[in-house]
């Protein structure tokens, strides 16, 4: 007997938030949607259920004008006819950090639970490609399932076999993390809108059904069949279960339901039974097609989108948590509801359509004011923090230098011991206007302290060379909890040095003193300074070799020497390994008769190059701990597209099929480069300021690795993952840019090259015999590109524009070199706060947590939000196993595994006294809570 196949309908509506319209614009008809739900799932019970699109925002969105709805909506949900969850918004995997992927799935659980159940559905259904350990992550929140349409192709019922890890045989698959981790696979193979608008009439539904169900079988592995009724913006079809007996009639063959996800799951689950499906390992990035539907280059659309993000999310959850965590330790707050309102208001912006930059331009204005409000909320918390933090930490050392001393706090809030470059300003001295001088007065006394004969010191009295800079005359003011604010006028200076050995989740003190005793002289010669002007360096005594400029176009310490040549570009030579790298830092430009989602060179362009262009080069800066050349050219390139680009987007030519070129007329694009080397420095600095003056073109920086490698690693979610050098044999787009997150790898057998940045989310490997990393800066384009014709003039970035990376050349790979460390390292900044001469419960020196693990990169380290518990994690960067061994410098009652949703799992077991060691899997994400004593 044959076995009736089922039609699931699944009613549902993918919600962009903004995306061809502002924001309010989509808001508007959100409300409009939510209110004909209501009233249709009272109005009508064969209309059975509705899913919330997997984000809680909606209920957010739709309160803020409906609050007096709240009730009939959480009836619904709580009845089981709208389904919420699992996520806050539907984010981009590739554009958003591992941790705020966390976050977004912690605080959509949260907000679900308040309503209802949570939907354990793994929604992604217009994801712009998936990571390879959203299968782990999916399995750690209890979710076994993951919904996708982007990514991988299935072959069809036809072909029974997939091919080399990415195609699938069916839409139904089995999804394989790097870890071994699986969930079952649900490709929408026919679109997440392949169910919409089903007809009513008797003869429309005959040619719709079809169709349709000859679609949905060509792919389907079992006989449940799924149709999504809705797409994106979609109003509601009330008349569903009307159309839904028209169905019936025609097809008694085939069992129509109104159904929803949890139910299509359990069937296609027992329809499996004994069933084989493809295994699809790691990224799904549509590596098996040919290229030009990828939607990679959202990655380079609007760049400074990227960079305020990144700067955002390193604020919060590099630095914010863990600072917040310390001070919490030591009589502060830990403001749990601040961080929620923080992440929220930056997980706002990372939605595919937001993130990715491929909206128009009224959508990203509110974006960039969304970052900025998202980043002065963490900022308040990191000043609130590092207030409690240095009231707490012992300065008590530095009074032998009487009451002139400044102490200062230096915290470093990565996972791994620190030295580098830090800049703090201090208060020299104050007068509070409350005192009653005159202004005239409270002026002349603070202009007139003196600054000469001070020196930095460490904890142990060891002179620190450092650079001063006379603010002058500066105007300060406190907010005290307990009174009105008190302004003050004051002397303020600027220090800069190296902060060296700062331990992991910790702080070093030291303080600006003016030594006294028998030793007072050679202090100050080894750290002193003569104030001359507005700035001074405190160098007396070093000697010409001690610099780090050696000649006028190189720097050297160490490790790395500089060259610069006479056109800009550089060569480094990595002196561990002996190998020499050439040709680096050069610039690329290119037309680009693409879109904010694609890349399009014009046919047949031969790329500009900097290479054998003239440029003033200049030393601008000399220390003993840093020293920075200055690189600048002004480079004649194509003003723009010519006219025909236009012609061809109000035509909407597919952006492959265009034929546009590049205009005659020209424009001067100003470069500036500054490399900067520190003296203890591993990687060279490259800061690139770029005055863009043109429009329709791409701006990229070329290093060639020259190393025998057929594949290379770059940093994604909780991963490194290795990608081939060469695309698949279906690839035709003559582009194979790529993501990345931190830094993207190229290693041979005994060195390699890694290239970090901040917010630099495109890259390529060129195949162009050398391995050439090239890193995009900077794409101007016009229109927002997809279905229509809408215009994005600010999508051409003009103005000024800025670009950070690093470059780490190594030994041996980049996670046991070191440099993967360096370059997750280089995404966070250093925080610096003035203190007090006081005793305290923190040491000079502190580590709130001491760990080791060969192989193990360091994620987060927060506070539970219902238990108050210290939350850890970390990830396995290699497939090997490695032991993570763990010394808390906490008071610890208890030490448990557990999870990225923060479940108490198993308690694990101290050894010895206070140590904890853990093995941990190849690619496996560990989270370890700390329940304090």
């Amino acid at each position: 007997m044959t076995t009736k196949q089922t039609a699931h309908i699944i009613s549902h509506t993918h919600w962009d938030r903004e995306w061809y319209l502002p924001y309010e614009r989509h808001h508007l008809r959100l409300i409009q949607l939510v209110d004909t739900l209501l009233d249709t799932l009272e109005q009508n019970p064969d209309f059975r259920s509705f899913f919330f699109d997997g984000q809680t925002i909606i209920i957010e969105d739709y309160l803020q004008v409906r609050p007096e709805n709240r009730e009939r909506l959480v009836r619904h949900i709580r009845e089981g006819r709208i389904y919420i969850g699992p996520w806050y918004i539907l984010q981009d995997a590739f554009l958003t950090s591992p941790e705020a992927n966390v976050r977004n799935l912690q605080l959509g659980h949260q907000d679900a639970a308040v309503y209802g159940e949570v939907s354990k559905i793994g929604y992604f259904p217009d994801t712009f490609g998936l990571t390879g350990q959203i299968p782990q992550l999916m399995q750690q929140a209890g979710i076994t399932n993951a919904f996708f349409g982007r990514g991988v192709k299935p072959t069809g019922f036809n072909n029974m076999v997939s091919d080399d890890g990415y195609e699938s045989s069916f839409s139904e698959l089995v999804w394989e993390g790097p870890d071994g981790s699986q969930v079952l696979g649900i490709l929408f193979a026919n679109w997440y809108s392949n169910g919409n608008e089903v007809p009513v009439e008797l003869e429309e539904a005959r040619r719709f059904w079809e169709r349709k169900l000859g679609d949905a079988r060509q792919y389907a592995a079992t006989d449940q069949l799924l149709f999504m009724n809705g797409c994106d913006h979609q109003p509601l079809q009330t008349d569903l279960p009307e159309a839904i007996r028209t169905a019936e009639k025609l097809h008694p063959e085939v069992n129509f339901v109104h159904s929803n996800f949890p139910d299509y799951i359990r069937a296609v689950e027992a329809s499996l039974a004994g069933r084989s499906l493809s295994t699809v390992k790691g990224e799904l990035r549509s590596q098996r097609t040919d290229g030009w539907g990828t939607l990679v280059n959202t990655a380079s659309a609007r760049v400074y989108l990227k960079q305020l993000n990144q700067r955002g999310q390193a604020m919060l959850e590099k630095v914010a948590e863990p600072l917040a965590v310390i001070a919490g330790l030591h009589g502060g707050e830990y403001p749990q509801h601040l961080l929620d309102y923080a992440w929220k208001t930056l997980l706002q912006n990372h939605p595919h359509d937001s993130i990715c930059g491929c909206s128009v331009d009224e959508v990203h204005r509110e974006m960039v004011t969304r970052f900025d409000k998202s980043y002065h909320t963490a900022e308040g918390i990191v000043a609130d923090s590092m207030q409690a933090i240095t009231a707490a930490v012992d300065t008590s050392g530095f009074a032998a230098y009487g009451e002139e001393a400044l102490p200062l706090v230096v915290t470093n809030t990565s996972g791994w011991s620190r030295t580098g470059t830090v800049t703090v300003e201090l208060d020299a001295a104050r007068q509070y206007l409350r005192d009653g001088l005159p202004l005239d007065e409270n002026a002349r006394l603070m202009k007139a302290v003196e600054l000469e004969g001070r020196v930095l010191v460490d904890e142990q009295g060891q002179p620190v060379p450092c650079t001063v800079e006379d603010l002058g005359l500066s105007f300060g003011y406190d907010l005290p909890d307990d009174r009105f604010r008190q302004p003050y006028s004051c002397r303020k200076v600027r220090l800069t040095f190296e902060a060296a050995d700062v331990p992991a989740l910790g702080l070093r003190t030291y303080a600006w003193v003016r030594p006294v005793g028998a030793n007072a002289a050679d202090v100050a010669g080894s750290g002193g300074a003569d104030m001359e002007g507005a700035s001074a360096s405190n160098q007396a005594g070093a000697s010409a070799e001690a610099s780090l400029v050696q000649g006028a176009r190189v720097l050297e310490n160490d490790t790395l020497r500089v060259e610069v040549m006479a056109d800009g570009s550089f060569t480094l030579e990595h002196k561990p390994s002996g190998k020499i790298y050439r040709d680096l830092g050069v610039y690329e430009n290119t037309g680009d008769i693409g879109n904010e989602y694609m890349y399009r060179q014009p046919a047949g362009e031969v790329p500009l190059t900097t290479l054998g262009l003239n440029a003033d080069i200049a030393v601008i800066e000399d220390t003993l701990y840093r020293a920075s050349i200055e690189i600048t050219h002004e480079w004649e390139i194509p003003a723009s597209a010519d006219a025909l680009l236009e012609e061809e987007q109000r035509a909407l030519v597919y952006y492959p099929e265009r034929l546009a070129q590049r205009a005659a007329a020209t424009v001067t694009l100003k470069l500036r480069t500054v490399l900067r080397l520190e003296r203890s420095g591993k990687g060279l600095e490259v800061k690139s300021y770029i005055d863009n003056t043109a429009k329709d073109h791409r701006l990229r920086m070329l290093f060639p690795a020259d190393l025998a490698a057929a594949s290379h690693r770059v940093d994604s979610m909780f991963e490194l993952a290795e990608r081939p050098n060469e695309p698949a044999p279906e690839w035709q787009n003559p582009s194979n840019a790529q993501h990345q997150q931190c830094f993207v790898d190229v290693a041979g057998e005994n060195a390699g090259l890694t290239v970090a940045n901040l917010g630099l989310h495109e890259y390529e490997i060129l195949r162009d015999g050398r391995n050439t990393i090239a890193v995009t800066l900077l794409r101007s384009v016009g229109e927002m590109g997809d279905w229509g014709w809408f215009p994005t003039p600010e999508a051409q970035c003009l103005g000024e524009q800025t670009a950070d990376m690093l470059l780490l050349p190594h030994s041996g790979d980049a996670v046991t070199s070191g440099a993967a460390a360096a370059a997750y390292q280089f995404q966070i900044p250093w925080t610096c706060a003035q203190a007090e001469i006081h005793a305290g419960t923190i040491p000079a020196v502190y580590s709130a947590v001491r760990w080791n693990g060969a192989t193990a990169a360091f994620s987060s380290m927060k506070l539970n939000k219902e238990r108050g518990d210290v939350l850890l994690r970390w990830f396995n960067m290699t497939g090997e196993s490695c032991i993570l061994e763990l010394e808390p410098a906490l008071p610890a009652a208890a030490i448990y595994a557990s999870n990225v949703l923060e479940t108490e799992g198993e308690e694990l077991q101290l050894e010895g006294a206070a140590s904890l060691k853990l093995p941990l899997g190849g690619h496996e994400i560990t989270t370890v809570g700390i329940r304090l004593s």
